[in-house]
């Protein structure tokens, strides 16, 4: 028999075995997608986190918003010394139903560092100034904490050239149209109503352009709202470049670790990029849910509840990784991290930022403001100078690096700065907003911090350029209008 022929006999029993073959993977196949099916991470995250386990907001519209705005106000006047009715008008009021804004009124106690609200004669809410923590919510509990003095190592800002320093030299910018540059900054001031307190313009390292609001200068710590989030993230960079984690572990989160939560799935990754999953209603959500009775995402603002444990008693909305929300839960769940593996490594979780960032890029003083339980709210009640949120930008333009020192990792920036894959639109990045659908008239390379009320720090690495815009509240809408028309001419006058 030719040898490139195979007999019957063994041609048959190799059919019935390849028969059998495929008979048992469609159906191990088929068990499996029915197993997949089966199991639902959203429904399965629900039996470790019951509705009863959760804390629910508790007090009426009106009691939580003049709560926030009580505290916004003491900010205002013991943080950033500005003058009482202005502050009054400009910021806070946007917790109060519109109706209700023109009802509330304030008593102030200068000895006392605090402040009074009223809406009308039954609902009474306050806030008190702590120190280098700011101010807080007052309750019948009081603080859960101690305050601590934060102090810098570094000299007299005027002692030392800038960037470490505030001295700075009337050098002229070469390559730059100064008439348009200053057109530039006469815009951003243009509109009254803008509320712009203050505009800065940082070019290969070098400060071109500085203007203020009467009333503020280069040493008022401005309301910088989610800009915090940014700075959430350059903290979590730091940690992760002094190894206390990777960012691809696990979120060491307690409460997610039971065997079976698939909140165990949950990384630091996912949480920088906004993309765990969780169930925190916000106003940014497509749909509000139904049954939201006042939103988690201010809350944590308004609530004076342990922020960190609000943030975690969620259970998940989306499976991890898959949808991209901006929510607050995932950069608080984040500096609860921060909190956690600092202070198990005998660290001083309220003045590490100070030590081991500030001080390092010049940053003398940085308000970041705590819950009653001493855990930073940086989703927003945070409050910085023009020159620091410009020094952090020149932190993310070269690189992490300062000075010679790799303040972080040397792969961060271009981390922080890409599209994170859960989101649709090509707008965020690592607690980063990016510049990927155009939205601003400068390089697709472009990306910033971004906070309420018209507060932006962006960062353009292909212009060597830094831009900072801080305004109060009120002016927002006209604020950032204006913002665009300045970028637009501002590259006209680099360019």
């Amino acid at each position: 028999m030719p040898t490139n022929i195979i007999s019957n006999k063994y041609i048959k029993p190799v059919l019935s075995l390849t028969l059998l073959i495929l008979v048992y993977s469609c159906q191990n196949k088929q068990a499996s997608d029915v197993n997949a099916e089966r199991f639902d991470p959203v429904k399965e995250s629900e039996k470790f986190s019951p509705p009863e386990t959760r804390l629910i907001p508790k007090g009426t519209h009106a009691e939580l918003g003049l709560a926030g705005y009580a505290k916004v106000f003491c900010s205002a006047l013991f943080v950033s010394g500005r003058e009482p009715e202005e502050a009054f008008q400009n910021s806070g009021f946007f917790f109060m139903a519109e109706d209700l804004q023109d009802k509330v009124t304030y008593s102030i106690d200068i000895d006392n560092k605090s402040v009074m609200l009223n809406l009308g004669d039954s609902i009474i809410r306050s806030a008190q100034y702590s120190g280098d923590q700011g101010c807080i919510i007052t309750t019948t509990q009081g603080l859960q904490f101690e305050p601590v003095s934060v102090f810098t190592s570094l000299p007299d800002a005027m002692t030392q050239d800038w960037p470490m320093g505030d001295k700075t030299s009337e050098e002229t910018s070469y390559g730059i149209d100064q008439d348009l540059l200053n057109e530039a900054v006469d815009l951003a001031f243009y509109h009254t109503e803008a509320l712009t307190a203050a505009f800065l313009v940082i070019h290969k390292g070098k400060i071109i352009a500085e203007r203020y609001m009467e009333g503020i200068d280069k040493n008022t710590q401005l309301e910088s709202w989610s800009m915090g989030k940014s700075l959430t993230a350059t903290l979590i960079g730091r940690m992760i470049k002094q190894g206390y984690f990777k960012i691809d572990d696990p979120a060491p989160v307690d409460e997610w670790q039971q065997e079976g939560d698939p909140r165990k799935e949950i990384t630091i990754k996912n949480l920088l990029q906004m993309s765990a999953g969780l169930r925190f209603t916000s106003h940014r959500d497509p749909v509000l849910e139904q049954d939201s009775k006042y939103l988690d995402h201010m809350f944590i603002y308004t609530g004076a509840v342990d922020a960190f444990e609000y943030s975690q008693k969620r259970p998940l909305q989306f499976p991890v990784g898959t949808v991209g929300r901006y929510r607050n839960c995932d950069p608080l769940t984040l500096g609860y991290i921060m909190r956690k593996i600092l202070e198990a490594n005998g660290k001083s979780y309220l003045t590490y930022p100070q030590e081991e960032l500030f001080d390092k890029i010049g940053i003398r003083k940085q308000m970041m403001e705590t819950d009653p339980y001493g855990n930073f709210l940086l989703t927003g009640y945070d409050y910085g100078t023009a020159r620091n949120w410009g020094r952090l930008g020149m932190l993310y333009l070269q690189d992490g690096a300062w000075n010679g020192d790799q303040i972080l990792p040397d792969w961060w920036t271009e981390f922080v700065s890409t599209k994170a894959p859960a989101w649709e639109d090509p707008v965020y990045g690592g607690l980063f907003w990016i510049n990927g659908n155009s939205s601003m008239p400068l390089p697709k390379d472009a990306y910033y911090m971004a906070g309420g009320g018209g507060q932006r720090t962006i960062i353009v690495p292909s212009m060597d350029l830094v831009v900072v815009r801080l305004g109060h509240f009120r002016g927002s809408a006209v604020g950032m209008e204006l913002l665009n028309k300045v970028l637009q001419k501002l590259v006209e006058a680099i360019n």
